[in-house]
């Protein structure tokens, strides 16, 4: 791992901070240290930075705005490539989108919508990336990534950037190829439609008054936890349940929205996935659902 270490300091792969802790880079606020935190400056380096790390077999993870990402509290082994300013654009050609994987989802569904481009309106609540939205096959308001991605410029493990056409991620409900094959979603390229400037704005500004009246923004949280299973809410599970307002350490179902977990103040990992395992249980004894997180956990048990 020295070597490794060594030779990503030279300068020409981004930025290298040791012993980082990634609480602060992720929206719930939680997680233990990196061994390595490597920030790239641009896709150069960040390709170079792939290549050197698979010829010394050594294990990365991607982090872009860590918002459906639990960090447990020892943290990530090897290196954690942070998404940032190399993988931050965004370009209009007609109806056609070109994002960077570390683009905000939200800004980017707002561009849009000055544009009288139809079709992202759906994205204005999803606190994540674009790679990550691409990821998860992310989606709200009846629609998803799915509905509007043409294709993805993807790096793989061993620093070789492919295209993949729509087709190819296997899309599902919040699932993609990408969560079985690991890679980084270096720009993804929509297809939207052009539309009218005034409802467009209308449907962004209700849908925005929604998640500020339903979903406790102002403490730290990953979005929806579970995933809706087939025929049901899981909010609406979860709040039959009993659970709205269940806390173990500092960990919380929302009062607000039932579906979400916040973090109090001084929550753990541990106290996370204690409450996730709890609701899961309370659910499963109560309705005989199987509640499935959709929030990614990575890091070292």
């Amino acid at each position: 791992m020295q070597q490794v270490i060594t030779e990503l300091m030279n300068g020409t792969c981004g930025e290298v901070r040791l012993n980082e802790s990634l609480a602060p880079y992720t929206t719930w606020k939680i997680g233990g240290p990196a061994d390595v935190l490597l920030i790239p400056r641009d896709k150069t380096e960040l390709v170079r930075a792939v290549k050197l790390l698979h010829a010394h077999q050594t294990p990365w993870t991607a982090l872009g705005r860590g918002s459906n990402m639990l960090v447990t509290d020892k943290g990530i082994r090897g290196v954690v490539i942070k998404l940032g300013d190399a993988l931050e654009t965004a370009r209009f050609e007609g109806e056609l989108v070109y994002a960077g994987g570390a683009f905000s989802f939200i800004k980017l569904s707002v561009m849009a919508g000055k544009e009288g481009l139809t079709g992202l309106e759906f994205a204005s609540g999803i606190p994540g990336t674009v790679g990550g939205a691409v990821f998860m096959n992310a989606g709200a308001h009846g629609s998803d990534v799915s509905r509007i991605l043409l294709r993805a410029e993807v790096l793989l493990p061993d620093g070789e950037l492919v295209t993949m056409q729509k087709d190819d991620l296997a899309y599902a409900y919040r699932h993609s190829v990408l969560q079985l094959q690991p890679g980084i979603v270096t720009e993804a390229v929509f297809g939207l439609k052009y539309g009218d400037r005034l409802e467009i704005a209308a449907t962004l500004a209700s849908y925005k008054a929604r998640r500020l009246r339903t979903q406790p923004l102002q403490l730290a949280c990953a979005g929806s936890v579970f995933r809706n299973p087939d025929g049901h809410f899981a909010a609406k599970l979860i709040e039959d349940a009993g659970l709205k307002g269940y806390r173990v350490g500092g960990a919380e179902v929302s009062p607000l929205h039932a579906n979400f977990i916040v973090n109090t103040g001084q929550a753990t990992a541990l106290d996370v996935l204690t409450l996730i395992e709890h609701v899961k249980q309370t659910v499963s004894d109560r309705f005989g659902v199987q509640l499935i997180p959709e929030v990614l956990v990575v890091g070292e048990r």
